[in-house]
């Protein structure tokens, strides 16, 4: 072996070791923490998962940007955490076909991303997901939406998710779950008098604060500030970096169970399972 090879051997081995430091030290931060909670038998029970189709982290007036689209964890947390339950999952998005990913560095995903990664049906299920128009929601126990930059440019927008959340709500007794940026696509869902469905209603998302210190406030949509305009009782955790920060919010009538953040795929998804259980 010679010594060029030995360097890089050696220089890749510190690598390796910094990113495993670094992920734990961001670990104790508040990071993707770790949750143990109760498993559920909820065999013949189905979710359907949705996320973005959106891949450019676009300034207003404008079609280039960083790469963006859904922060993979949002989606694969709850997808495993569904699936160890023994729950059916479906993965759609607004319309269909690729659901593209937010580029994040190797020591920021979780366990359940890497996983997913792995598993050649998930990657499969993500790269040729189901359009929304081609579901009927009340077929499902849970609908989940993901988030990531990449929602902020369509889940919101869309009056077909709209629509169906409002008929999945008004016909059947599903269960409603979002994080972080995936909170959008309630604000437009509408009750059977034709109000804001989720007026009224304690929820939550990821919050202006965490977008400042991320200094990305340029997406056509902010959780906190939509949620707000549409008449919820917004609540949220802080911490010295919202990043950090973690807060799952139940609403009173048990219908609506929405995570703050990137962190908080796990509680979020087994509250969820939690109320389909015991109903």
């Amino acid at each position: 072996m010679n010594s060029i090879t030995t360097i890089l051997l050696i220089l890749g081995a510190i690598i390796v070791f910094l990113a495993l430091i670094l992920s734990r030290f961001l670990n104790f931060l508040g990071l993707h923490p770790k949750f143990d909670g109760n498993s559920f038998d909820l065999t013949g029970k189905k979710a359907l998962i949705i996320a973005t189709n959106h891949g450019v982290l676009s300034k207003p007036g404008e079609t280039e940007g960083k790469p963006t689209g859904l922060f993979l964890s949002e989606l694969s947390v709850p997808y495993y955490d569904f699936k160890k339950s023994g729950i059916e999952v479906e993965i759609a998005s607004i319309k269909g076909g690729s659901i593209p990913l937010e580029p994040v560095p190797y020591f920021v995903e979780t366990p359940s991303d890497k996983q997913f990664k792995k598993d050649k049906q998930a990657m499969n299920e993500l790269q040729n997901s189901i359009s929304i128009k081609d579901i009927d929601f009340t077929n499902f126990d849970i609908i989940f939406l993901s988030g990531g930059w990449g929602a902020a440019y369509d889940l919101g927008f869309s009056d077909l998710l709209g629509e169906k959340i409002s008929e999945a709500y008004n016909s059947s007794k599903a269960i409603f779950g979002g994080v972080c940026h995936g909170v959008l696509g309630f604000i437009k869902a509408k009750d059977k008098n034709g109000e804001l469905l989720i007026s009224g209603r304690r929820m939550t998302g990821v919050t202006n604060k965490q977008l400042q210190e991320l200094g990305i406030n340029h997406t056509p949509q902010h959780p906190e500030s939509e949620l707000r305009k549409a008449g919820v009782i917004f609540e949220s955790a802080t911490a010295f970096k919202d990043t950090f920060a973690n807060s799952t919010v139940v609403d009173e009538e048990r219908r609506f169970v929405t995570g703050q953040n990137q962190n908080a795929g796990h509680e979020t998804a087994f509250e969820i399972m939690k109320i389909v259980a015991q109903k």
